[in-house]
């Protein structure tokens, strides 16, 4: 098991060694640790803390998987982004909880991932369905729904009453917003996304 702070850190794994149905295999106090320690005790849940201070946590789940496939990830963190959120399920995740939780919630999700389940907190699955909100003006939608048609740039203009500049600055932004490398990149992202 793997968080922040020392104390925090002892206290919940004496909390959870209390329960007769689970042993503590290890407490780390860094994720570099982690990786050699899974390989070792092949447990059947790593607790894992998203601290902020914790580099590409992605990365340091990937490599607890690599190092386990039949090793359960639950992940703990203070807030949740919706591409953090993807990456970590993608990733293998097992679990999301709220450094929140409660006691009684926390041995349950360790529970319920060590039987093969999944827990993810509302908190957690509220951020992965939402959508995005657009980076896109609604000028910027306008113009990618007339672009989305194949057309060239001058008749964009023409039918959006813009000048030929504008446009093309329009499908520069919109390009930089959405990460595109051309129009029909931003178009597909932009559906994608709900963004038109």
């Amino acid at each position: 098991m793997f968080e922040e702070m020392g104390l925090l850190r002892t206290a919940l794994c004496a909390a959870l060694a209390s329960e007769r149905d689970i042993e503590v295999a290890a407490e780390v106090t860094g994720v570099a640790e982690l990786p050699a320690l899974v390989r070792r005790h092949r447990p059947d849940v790593v607790l894992v803390d998203l601290a902020s201070d914790v580099p590409h946590p992605v990365k340091v789940v990937a490599e607890i998987i690599g190092a386990a496939p039949d090793t359960a990830v639950l992940a703990m963190g203070r807030r949740w982004s919706q591409s953090v959120v993807a990456e970590l399920l993608a990733a293998g995740v097992r679990g999301l909880v709220g450094k929140d939780t409660s006691l009684e919630a926390l041995v349950g999700a360790v529970r319920e991932v060590a039987a093969g389940g999944q827990v993810i907190e509302a908190a957690a699955a509220v951020t992965a369905l939402r959508p995005p909100s657009s980076p896109l003006t609604r000028r910027e939608v306008e113009v990618l729904r007339v672009a989305a048609e194949g057309l060239p740039l001058k008749e964009i203009a023409r039918r959006l009453y813009l000048a030929h500049g504008t446009v093309r600055n329009h499908l520069s932004t919109i390009m930089r917003k959405t990460g595109a490398r051309n129009r029909m990149e931003a178009v597909w992202r932009a559906r994608r996304d709900g963004w038109m």
